[in-house]
């Protein structure tokens, strides 16, 4: 009697959840049902979990709970309300389409479920998460194969022909164990132990691991970052690849550790995956409040008169414990906003990310201004030229249970951010020449044990690095650097900081050194005041790069005189755009870009007007003084002609 009971609930609970789905998501079920596509094997239906929560509280928690026991219970509704349709549109004869199984999809946005009880981070998951539905926020390290799994099989008793569905176990590594007793639940029992297997009821279904990690900037200084296996299948497999960043919401279930010889085996946790969202568009975005908004615009509109006076009350908030640099921190800026990617009518793309490379004596602050450009940008990778080979920075091929999979490597990783990369001159010249392809096209071309594809690497490559004894000005910056040539090419910008005897220029940095040591508090209250702190400055950033200037004509015109390829400077003339608030890339801008470019060198016939980076320093008058600048830059491009 409690089994018809149960069975009675099972079919009213069933029904309902048929209505539920038949009401909310008929318009998608509609839509996967006449996507004839044939590659797509299975047809995915994502439903919201606050929508069913809205629906089922009661259902909702026992999901939650015991969610391997309760989502077959929505594979079958959505399977009943499918025929239902077919019906409807009377494709009874469509047998393809009638085979093609629903797989219903569950997203956690905006429920409870992205509390950090339901949705930890992938280092603080415990016992305690064992078979609940859970959510983890990772990044894409490995990806292996896709392989075809037996996911159930049917068996039959030779002594009773009771017949008996038997699935693999993934926590035992896809094995498939028979009971040990025949199960038919007839009065006197079988008892017999011998099975044979029923042809024709193999089902096998699309199976693939991965590995996420959690992310490197939400850890502490010294923690490790964790990471979890996680099992894709069907409609899942080969939808994410290495260096993706990802939202997985599944099971948390754990596998046995594979059996080495006087090791102990245990329990490691694995995720088998529900639904996967990933994130990379949204990498660069930063909730930004109405509010904040509205003090950017109200900020611009304070210094609509004086835009470059504004211009260098942004800058001083860049790296505010080094003195002066003002050419570093408006190249820093502007590598960081970055420009707009231009695709022309053959498909050809010009990539938006600008590289940057400083070049300097030892001390004078290349390693800060790394390290303070990963803190701005909302995706970073910070390595080192010594601690980095050409496998480590793109993709490493690496062997794990038998199989070959692909690990993501520094630039991989950053794909949508920054990479820091210090100590530039450490590296070997062949892990050097492995990142030409990966700064110019954006993409690594890998073929490493049998595995032959191509990743995205849309990064911002932002490099240190020392000269090669002590610098001489009348050699090239290949000589130099030891870097080669067309590694060099890569770099938009080339900042050159000699630590040159400039004694009114030492008085001015050791008096702004000891002001800070002798009333730091002080300093530091007015610092809060004057300065846009480090989370105004990220805002700020990721908020101008929603902007997509267009060059005016004048702009047009003053980079044409300068260079004859307008994309060499470009790049700098849409970020100095954005930087200054602006969709138009005037040519204030294309002048500040010139500036900019030009201070890469050591000998210039324009740059001479602003002096060397290391000791150029913020203006009283910015506004003032770029009208001189302007007129003389102007002249030299031949542009407007010497008054009499």
């Amino acid at each position: 009697m409690s089994e018809e009971k149960k069975k009675k609930e099972e079919d009213a609970q069933l029904i309902a959840l048929a209505g539920f789905l038949h009401e909310t998501y008929s318009d998608s079920i509609h839509s996967i049902l006449l996507d004839d596509d044939p590659s797509k094997l299975h047809l995915p239906l994502v439903i919201e979990f606050a929508k069913l929560m809205d629906f089922d509280p009661e259902f909702a928690g026992k999901l939650y709970s015991c969610p391997g026991e309760y989502l077959p219970f929505l594979d079958k509704a959505a399977k009943r309300v499918k025929d239902a349709m077919l019906e409807e549109l009377g494709d009874l004869k469509d047998a393809v389409r009638k085979k093609k199984p629903v797989r219903v999809r569950i997203d956690v946005s905006g429920s409870p479920l992205e509390f950090p009880e339901a949705s930890p981070s992938i280092g603080k998951v415990r016992a305690n998460h064992m078979r609940k539905l859970i959510t983890l926020k990772g990044t894409v390290i490995r990806s292996g194969g896709v392989k075809m799994i037996e996911y159930e099989r049917d068996y039959m008793c030779r002594k009773c022909q009771h017949s008996f569905t038997v699935r693999p176990e993934l926590e035992a590594g896809n094995r498939i164990n028979l009971p040990a007793l025949c199960p038919s639940k007839s009065s006197r029992g079988c008892g017999s132990a011998s099975f044979q297997s029923v042809e024709g009821t193999t089902i096998c279904r699309d199976y693939q691991e991965i590995k996420i990690q959690e992310n490197v900037q939400l850890l502490g200084v010294g923690s490790i970052p964790r990471s979890m296996p996680v099992i894709l299948m069907d409609d899942l497999v080969d939808s994410i690849k290495p260096g993706d960043d990802v939202i997985i919401t599944g099971i948390l279930s754990a596998k046995w550790s594979h059996d080495i010889k006087d090791v102990r085996c245990n329990l490691d946790p694995m995720l088998l995956a529900n639904y996967v969202r990933r994130t990379n568009e949204l990498k660069s975005d930063i909730d930004i409040p109405v509010e904040t908004e509205e003090e950017f615009k109200h900020f611009w509109e304070e210094y609509r008169l004086t835009p470059l006076k504004g211009r260098n009350f942004i800058l001083e908030g860049i790296c505010p414990q080094i003195f002066g640099l003002f050419t570093v921190k408006l190249a820093v800026a502007l590598t960081l906003i970055g420009g707009v990617q231009h695709v022309d009518a053959s498909g050809t793309k010009v990539r938006g990310e600008p590289h940057m490379l400083l070049v300097g004596d030892p001390g004078t602050g290349k390693s800060q201004f790394l390290k303070f450009a990963a803190k701005l940008s909302n995706c970073s990778v910070i390595t080192t030229g010594l601690g980095s080979t050409s496998a480590g920075l793109t993709v490493t091929a690496v062997k794990d249970g038998g199989e070959w999979m692909l690990e993501a490597g520094a630039l991989v990783l950053a794909d949508g951010g920054l990479c820091c990369i210090d100590e530039f001159d450490s590296m070997r010249e062949h892990d050097r020449t492995t990142i030409h392809e990966a700064m110019e096209q954006q993409t690594i071309s890998i073929a490493k044990a049998g595995l032959v594809t191509t990743l995205s690497t849309r990064t911002t490559v932002f490099g240190a690095t020392n000269p090669k004894g002590k610098y001489d000005p009348d050699q090239s910056l290949s000589v130099n650097t030891t870097l080669s040539g067309p590694l060099l090419s890569r770099f938009d910008i080339v900042l050159v900081l000699l630590d040159t005897q400039n004694t009114a220029w030492d008085k001015i940095v050791s008096a702004h050194i000891l002001k800070e040591n002798f009333d730091e508090k002080k300093d530091k209250a007015n610092a809060s005041d004057a300065k846009w702190m480090l989370p105004k400055l990220r805002r700020y950033i990721n908020y101008v790069k929603r902007f997509k200037p267009v060059l005016t004509k004048e702009a047009e015109r003053v980079i044409s005189s300068y260079y004859q390829l307008q994309r060499k400077s470009g790049t700098h003339n849409a970020a100095h755009a954005r930087l200054m608030f602006s969709n138009e890339v005037k040519q204030l801008d294309a002048i500040a870009a010139i500036l900019c470019i030009e201070s890469s060198t050591t000998t210039s016939p324009i740059v001479d007007i602003v002096g060397d980076a290391l000791h150029s320093n913020f203006t009283d008058n910015p506004d003032k003084e770029y009208k001189t600048q302007e007129k003389e830059i102007l002249k030299k491009l031949g542009l407007i002609e010497d008054s009499p």
